[in-house]
């Protein structure tokens, strides 16, 4: 399992803590921000795959042009090229 922290840009959350097995989200917190919200998120990308959620998270704008769903979606990508690389 990889464990990573994601500091967040632009939004309220001020961290993602996000556990991934393989290719498949297992778990995320966001730190800071509106909990119900987070939450909300936490379950909705638990279970699915790195690239589902970030085809459906990426873009979405609340505020400075990003959002905390669209900050999990740069986070995604960054493990992804981590690991790549």
């Amino acid at each position: 399992m990889t464990k990573t922290i994601y500091q967040t840009e632009g939004t309220c959350a001020r961290q993602i803590h996000i556990d991934i097995d393989g290719d498949t989200i297992c778990n995320v917190d966001f730190i800071g921000g509106c909990t119900g919200n987070a939450q909300g998120i936490s379950a909705l990308v638990k279970g699915r795959s790195i690239a589902e959620v970030v085809n459906s998270l990426k873009g979405i704008q609340c505020r400075n042009n990003t959002s905390c769903p669209d900050q999990l979606a740069l986070a995604l990508e960054t493990m992804r090229l981590k690991e790549a690389s």
